[in-house]
């Protein structure tokens, strides 16, 4: 029998190229997958305050369109495209913006605003008591996009963004 390579959140972390944020929240997994599947509820809670996702296209499944559109407290727009390499239901969720839907090659990739900056992420959800221990993980290219990513806030931005899909959760 022909093994299988590990998969993406199966591989070891590399400090230099990855981006991880870990945390406990109590909220059910069901609804922390939920909120990252169904593009009306995505888009109450995904980018961090005083920003806001106005338009959100899903298509849950391998080479299927993950496209987000983010607006800044000016006005301005910013459309973000990326399409899903892995999809298990309530348990990961992997997508990247250097490919487009149908796992075309994106070209230009932007994240948010900004200079391009592209990035594979993964989210991994796993049963903690009545909560879900949630796992977001960024892998770059190389150290210089990872550390730019860092310093645009990865940390802080992905944390208020999962804060608020806590308080989305809580009020629903």
């Amino acid at each position: 029998m022909k093994s299988q390579p590990p998969r993406f959140a199966d591989r070891p972390l590399d400090p230099a190229l990855d981006l991880v944020l870990t945390r406990v929240v109590d909220v059910p997994r069901s609804v922390v997958w939920s909120a990252w599947t169904v593009p009306d509820q995505l888009m109450q809670w995904f980018t961090p305050a005083p920003w806001r996702t106005v338009e959100c296209e899903i298509d849950l499944a391998p080479g299927g369109a993950f496209r987000t559109v983010f607006r800044s407290p000016e006005g301005e727009t910013f459309p973000n495209v990326g399409c899903y390499l892995e999809v298990l239901a309530q348990e990961r969720l992997t997508w990247t913006n250097v490919l487009g839907p149908g796992f075309r090659p994106a070209g230009k990739v932007i994240a948010g605003a900004g200079e391009p900056l592209g990035f594979t992420a993964t989210i991994t959800l796993e049963d903690a008591g009545g909560g879900t221990r949630y796992t977001a993980r960024v892998i770059h290219g190389n150290p210089a996009d990872r550390a730019r990513h860092a310093e645009m806030g990865f940390n802080d931005g992905w944390s208020k963004a999962l804060d608020q899909l806590v308080e989305f959760a809580r009020r629903r």
